[in-house]
This record gives C-alpha cells, structure tokens and sequence, in this order.
C-alpha cells in the first residue's frame, strides 16, 4: 500500500513539473527535432546494395508421419514427442525459430562464406566475421516461421551470391548435425543393450529366488485364500470347544458314579471283559469259599488247610500274572475291581467311552489350534511379502520395458538416418538487386522525435532540481508546519496602472473590485479564521509579514483590511515596511506623509491618515527614513500602536520580509501576533527555514499561514475544485467595479 502511494506521489511531481516547465522541454524538443528533419528530407546519399533471401523452416515431416526418430522434450511442463534434430525450443517462451537465426549469424558460417569469396573491406584486407555479421541481417517475416536474410556491400551481383552461399551452407550444416545427433544416439543405444538386458537378467532371478524361498505362487490367491481358512478354523473350534465342554460334563458325571478314574475305568474293563482274568478268579474265589469253609473244620496246620492255602497263593499268582498281562505290570487293579456286576460295568463302559471321546475332542481343538496359528503367522507376513514381491516385479517390468524401448529405438534410429533431410528449406533466393537502399526518412525522424523528448525531460528535470523554490502548497505547509489558516489562489491576469514614470502591474484587490469571486471568499474565510482564533482575548493588531520579498504580504494586509470593513468593522490599515512600501501604489495615494512622518513628529496621524474605503483607514509610509528599525523600536511606536488598538476595532501591519529586517519581529513584540504570508514559486526552503527559526527564536506568537498566489493548476488537492471551475465571477462591469469602491457588494453579471 505504501509503495502504491509513494509511486502515485512520484507521479504527481513529475506532472506538476511537466505543466510547470513545459514551454522549455517543447522548445529543446522543436530544436532537436527541427535539426533532424532537413537530415530527413535531404536527399539520398549513395549507399550499399542490399540483396535478400528467405528460407522456410520446418518440422522433419517423414519422422512425423512414420513416427520414427522421434524423442520426448518437455514443453510447458508437458512432454512432447519431436523428431531427433527437430526444432524444439528448451523453454515455453522460447522460439525455435529465433535459434536457427543466431545459427545463421554464427561466425563458424561467416567464416565458410567469407572464404568461399575471398571477400575483402573497404581497405583491401581480407573481411573479418564481425564486419560480415554487421552488414547481414535476418529477421522473422511477421507470423510465419519464414527468416529473411539480407546482406549489404557495393557489388550486387556478389551479395545476391552470398546471401545464396550462406543459406546453402546453413542447410548442409543443419543436415550433417542432423545425422551426426541419430548417429550419436545409435552408438549410446548400442552401448545400453548389454547394460539392459543384464538388468533384465538379474531382476527376474531375484524375482524367482524370492517365490522359491517364501514359497509364493500366487499371493492374492493366497490371502483371499487363508481368509477364508481363518474363518471356517473359527467355526470348527467354537464347535469343537462347545462338544469338549459337553463331554467333560459327562465324563465327570459318569467318574462320580464309578468311582474310579478313567484308567481304574478301563483297567476295570479289560480285566472284567478278559476270559483268562475271569477263569483264574473263578478258581481262586473257589479255594477261598473252600479255604473259608474248610477252617471251620481243621485247623491250620491241618494237611487240608495248608494245601488250600498253597493253592490259593498259587492262584494269586497265576491271577496277577494274568492282569499283569491284560493292562500291564506298573497297574495297580484292587481285586474287588475285577469282577464287577452288569451294571456298574456297563456305567463303567459308558464312562470309559465318554473319556475317548472327551480325549478325541481335545486332541482335535488342539490341532485345530495349531493350524489357525500357522495361517495367521502366514497371514501376518503376507503383506510384507507382497511388497517384496511387487517390487521385484517392478524392477522386472521396468527392466523388460527399458530392453524393449532401446531395441524399438536401434531400429527406429536406423530408418531416421536414411529418413533425415533437414529442418529448412530456400524459398525465395537472392536475386541481384537493381538499386541500392535509401535512408529511412521515417527512422531518422523517429530518432529525432525521440532524441528531442529525452532531452526536453531532462531539460525539465534539471530546472526543477537547479529551482529550489517551494513550488507547491503542500510543500508550503510542510516546512513551516504552522495552521493554514487561508490560500489565495492566483486567477486570471493583473491588471497594468500607469504610475508618473512608468507603467507597472499592480496587485489588484478583488475584495473590493470584484467581491463575489472566489479569491474574495478566500479573504473572508481568512478573517473569519483570525475572528476563531481568538475566542478568548480578541485581536486588535496584528503584523503582516513574509519570508522573502514579492509573495504578497501587502496584498494580503489591504484584501484582508478590505474584507474585514466590508463586515462594518473600522479596520486601519498600517504601511509599516519603511524600506520597500507598497500600499500607497495599491490604493492610488500620494506617498507625502505617512508613518514615518508621525513617528519624527513632523505630522499628526489625522493629517495623514486617508479613508480609502467605508470603515478603512490607510496610513501609508511616508518618507523614506533612513534607519527604519530605530522608529520601529521607538516608544513613539509602541504609543502608537496603543492608541490605535483604542481607536480602531482592528489594525493590521504591513511589515517588512523577515529575511531582509529585524522590522517585523520587533513590530511582533507590541501587537497580538505574526501572520505569516508565503508564496510557491517565491519563496525557497532555506529562505523558509531561516525565517521559521527567526520567528522560534524570538518567540513570536505566530496566528498561522496563509499561501498566496497558488496557482491552481499546478495543485492536485480536491479542495481547488471550486475555485477552478468559478473563476469566471472577476468578470465585473466598470460601473459594479466603481460601486464596490464605496463598500457595497456589486451584483455579478
């Protein structure tokens, strides 16, 4: 934003200067361009021939349309396909076409074509590539993408021939790279294969080692395979566990009412189902029944009891030897458990069944289990191997393609060497030219009209950056720094008086000629302004003063007395610059007495005072002393001022410039304040920052600023709207003129 408005700033100032310094940059412009056009007009000097070519060049149509010999260059971010030594530019913006040419103006070509004609200068010396370069030309025929060449020298016939020799040599030049760039690309391609097709080699064993060692057939099969595995183990385990848990409760239930656990169970069985067991404790229950019955006959030493008890150790023995056999010598069976009733041995049975059973179903959850581990190990390193795999087979397919595209490219490459027939061709060919080439009068006046407005802007900005002026009303404000309390703009001409000795110009006084223009509301906003300014303590003097002479600090003193007598007030009006006076001139008054004639005591006020108007008095310079500041800094003054202050409802001082004279800081000291006039264009900045130190230094009470003589035109402020497009209303009659004289405002046309 900043930088937006400081480039709007910068233009302002250069349109200000051009509308202030105009008629000087125009009349450097006139002579410039005044000096070129007898050049111009003058007629033809003698100048070389000049003989032309043209030449067309073009994409290689055969490797287009076959679609051989073709590479891929990047154009717009894009690529796109081109015939070898076509024409391609490397960037978007770029123009093939403006390649060919600096190919043309080459001095590997100038140098072929300088020795094909032995050509020589002006001085007999064999011509050297640059003098070639500088009298040939090439330039694009406008919307084609034909060159023209052109080439200047004193012998037509010789130019038309090298224009000619140069085009043919450009096109050979452009065919032998043509095929030298296939040629390279067929020795690069050959050097490749061998590279390529080891590539090849070494990713598809990779490929292979890599299926062989995580056996790998075909992984997508596979995954979707093992889901569904996975899902179907689920299913079986779930009804494997609920089967287990059916049969364990059946099992316990069964155990509960045997009393013995599953191997008791099946000892219990075997042996009550074992015809040997159950012979030999058939025998060995009956020596027992015959044991028992026979002691309660004899006694134990008895022949009969000893012989049954032999008998029946024998059987215990042939009986354990037998169960020994029928569930092995490490089972411990009670003989109470080996022979047992129907029932209990068919609940025995049912229970040694259901423990099978029991026994089978934990085996299978068990294998059931192992198997879902393996497949969701399997499954884990499944995507893993998918990976691998698919990145081996990239490197397989990418291997194969580059084999392939370099084969495609070796044989393509062979058919575009035999294909290849430039990229131009001779359209037009030099002919000898007939008459030599004029100066281009429209060029030479171009130049000048060019030439002449660099130097009119410089001439413009040499007077502003030689005129330290300030030039504008902003600049005004800006180094002062006091409030703007009024801008006079400057309207229309000055009207000239003839004086005794010498006709002048004479500030006018548009408050009271010509009331209702805007330079005369000027006055009034000034005076309303001062009325605001001391709502407290009201003014009663004031001195009028400036920085420098001639920015119409006397102009602004009558005006602004003027304004305020119009508005019924008794206003006097004081010349007090003793050096330069000014307002007996502007109110046409004999200058015989004045202020300096009561200061000495050589009149009184009332005979010197004059009512130029209703309500304002002037008292006028008077004598030219000669040492003003010492009646300046009399007491006589200062009595004065008191008793005009008493006199009057407002007294105005016109005093001397604050550059020239202490005066007006010494007059500041006995009034109410300083009213500052200054004036673009007049007065400049080490004027203005001398005279602002002399006021701060004093301590001066300054009321505020007022620009005069801004001219209007040269400020861009919106506020000069009005006064630009209302400056007709000075247009009065001589009879309004004369009316306004008497203090009465005068009707406009």
């Amino acid at each position: 934003m900043e930088s937006r408005e400081s480039l709007d700033l910068d233009f302002q100032k250069l349109w200000l200067a051009l509308k202030r310094r105009w008629l000087p940059g125009v009349a450097v412009f006139a002579v410039v361009v005044g000096l070129t056009v007898p050049l111009a007009l003058s007629k033809k000097q003698k100048t070389d021939y000049e003989a032309k070519g043209k030449l067309l060049f073009k994409v290689n149509r055969t490797a287009s349309l076959t679609g051989v010999g073709q590479v891929e260059r990047l154009e717009g971010g894009q690529t796109a396909q081109q015939p070898v030594g076509g024409l391609g530019a490397l960037t978007q913006t770029g123009n093939p076409v403006s390649t060919e040419m600096e190919i043309l103006h080459s001095i590997p070509l100038a140098q072929k074509t300088i020795a094909a004609f032995n050509l020589k200068d002006n001085k007999g010396k064999s011509l050297t590539p640059e003098d070639f370069q500088k009298k040939l030309k090439a330039k694009i025929v406008g919307g084609t993408d034909v060159v023209e060449l052109s080439y200047k020298g004193a012998n037509p016939q010789q130019i038309a021939a090298v224009v000619n020799k140069l085009m043919s040599l450009y096109i050979e030049d452009n065919l032998r790279t043509n095929r030298a760039e296939l040629v390279a690309a067929q020795d690069f391609i050959a050097k490749q294969l061998p590279k390529a097709e080891t590539n090849v080699g070494q990713a598809e064993t990779s490929l292979r080692r890599f299926k062989q060692e995580n056996q790998v057939i075909a992984l997508d099969e596979e995954a979707k395979s093992a889901v569904g595995v996975m899902a179907n183990l689920e299913q079986q385990i779930t009804q494997v566990q609920a089967e287990l848990q059916q049969a364990n409760a059946q099992t316990a239930a069964l155990q509960n009412k045997v009393g013995m656990n599953s191997q008791e169970a099946i000892n219990t069985t075997a042996l009550s189902q074992s015809a040997g067991v159950q012979e030999v404790l058939k025998q060995y229950q009956d020596i027992q029944a015959q044991l028992t019955l026979q002691r309660t006959r004899f006694l134990d030493d008895s022949p009969v009891i000893v012989s049954l008890k032999e008998k029946e150790a024998s059987l215990k023995s042939l009986l354990q030897d037998r169960v020994s056999q029928t569930v092995g010598s490490q089972q411990q069976v009670p003989t109470g458990n080996l022979q047992i009733g129907q029932f209990k041995e068919q609940l025995t049975s049912d229970f040694v069944k259901a423990e099978v059973e029991r026994l089978g179903l934990a085996n299978r959850l068990t294998q059931l289990s192992n198997t879902r581990s393996a497949y969701k190990q399997r499954l884990s390193i499944l995507p893993k191997l998918e990976k691998e795999q698919r990145e081996l087979q990239r490197r397989v397919e990418a291997a194969q393609s580059t084999y392939q595209a370099l084969l495609k490219k070796q044989e393509e490459l062979k058919l575009a060497e035999n294909q290849s027939i430039g990229n131009a061709r001779i359209i037009e060919p030099a002919l000898v030219p007939e008459t030599r080439s004029p100066i281009n009068a429209i060029i030479t006046l171009l130049f000048g009209g060019t030439a002449g407005t660099l130097l009119g802007m410089a001439t413009i900005i040499l007077l502003e950056v030689r005129d330290v002026s300030l030039k504008t009303l902003k600049e005004v404000r800006e180094q002062f720094g006091y409030t703007l309390l009024a801008t006079i703009p400057l309207l229309g001409k000055k009207p000239r008086r003839r004086t005794k000795h010498q006709e002048r110009t004479v500030p006018e006084l548009p408050v009271r000629d010509t009331p209702r223009s805007p330079i005369s509301e000027a006055y009034r906003m000034l005076q309303a302004n001062l009325k605001f300014l001391s709502s407290d303590k009201p003014l009663k003097v004031i001195v009028v003063t400036s920085s420098v002479p001639k920015e119409g600090k006397s102009t602004v003193s009558a005006n602004l007395a003027a304004a305020m007598a119009q508005l019924g007030r008794r206003v006097l009006l004081v010349d007090a610059d003793l050096r330069h006076p000014f307002q007996h001139h502007m109110w046409e008054l004999t200058n015989a007495g004045g202020l300096s004639d009561v200061l000495v005591g050589q009149a009184e006020f009332k005979a010197v005072v004059t009512e130029v108007m209703d309500n304002l008095d002037v008292l006028s310079c008077g004598v030219i002393p000669p040492n003003p500041l010492a009646l300046l800094d009399s007491k006589r003054m200062a009595s004065l001022i008191e008793s005009f202050s008493q006199t009057y409802d407002f007294v105005i001082i016109d005093a001397p410039p604050l550059v020239l004279a202490a005066d007006a800081l010494t007059l500041a000291k006995m009034t109410d304040g300083v009213l500052l006039v200054s004036r673009p264009g007049v007065v400049d900045s080490t004027s203005a920052a001398a005279a602002k130190e002399s006021l701060e230094r004093s301590g001066q009470n300054v009321l505020g600023l007022v620009v005069n003589g801004v001219i209007v035109e040269n400020e861009s402020d919106s506020y000069f709207y009005y006064t630009k497009n209302d400056s007709s209303d000075e247009n009065f009659t001589t009879r309004e003129k004369a009316k306004s004289k008497t203090g009465k405002y005068a009707d406009p046309f």
